[in-house]
């Protein structure tokens, strides 16, 4: 964990260095400091891979979902799951496409989510690129009413990351989607699926950050540290 490519990793790596602990005889003012100071030093680490993400081209973008999707697809096949719960990527997310055509072609029931106002999300389940529409925030969804309450029945939950840290944060958007649908329903398998450089050693996590049990790359599929 915590390695780095050349570029943007390293500079996330001086970002992480800049970032001092505050320890246990810190006055209330000082902590408030260090908290402020964290929250700062994430969004920076947001911007930096948001930044690095807008660069990658579609062909690296295209051979980063077949790979993903053969590491994803074994850790689902791993664990006999039946039920999958899966993120429609947009942009320079790492893509899910296959993965989901992949596991629909198995036999694995798939759902996907549509946003809903006040942070909450309803599952769907996918039956092919074509039936999707774009949504609120310019993402493609699935029609119909969905399932609040899908996660319930999944085995295994893939979520998107902009970075994941040895302790198996991830860092999102900032949205908190994710975090409150991973925190209503705690029992699935949680794979988080980045890019190899967005593996990371401190993502900064604050109270309401969710941790995940599998980090999948284009090249290494890791186990971290049990919730």
């Amino acid at each position: 964990m915590g390695e780095h490519l050349d570029g943007a990793g390293r500079d996330i790596s001086r970002l992480h260095r800049r970032t001092g602990s505050c320890q246990s005889l810190c006055t209330h003012a000082e902590h408030r400091r260090h908290y402020r100071r964290g929250v700062t030093e994430k969004q920076r680490l947001r911007e930096l891979l948001l930044e690095r993400r807008a660069g990658l081209d579609e062909q690296a973008l295209d051979a980063a979902g077949v790979a993903l999707a053969g590491r994803v697809a074994a850790v689902v096949h791993e664990r006999s799951a039946r039920y999958v719960a899966a993120y429609l990527s947009v942009g320079g997310e790492p893509p899910t496409w296959e993965l989901l055509d992949a596991l629909r072609a198995d036999g694995v029931t798939v759902v996907v989510p549509r946003a809903l106002p006040g942070r909450r999300m309803t599952w769907l389940r996918y039956v092919g690129r074509d039936t999707l529409t774009v949504g609120r925030f310019g993402i493609r969804e699935p029609d119909g009413d969905g399932d609040p309450d899908a996660l319930a029945q999944a085995d295994v939950v893939v979520v998107p990351a902009l970075a994941v840290d040895r302790a198996g944060f991830r860092l999102g958007r900032g949205g908190g989607f994710y975090d409150a649908a991973l925190a209503a329903h705690p029992d699935p398998v949680r794979v988080a699926m980045v890019h190899d450089h967005e593996v990371v050693d401190d993502v900064h996590p604050e109270g309401h950050d969710e941790r995940v049990d599998v980090v999948v790359t284009p090249t290494r599929t890791l186990s971290l540290p049990a919730r």
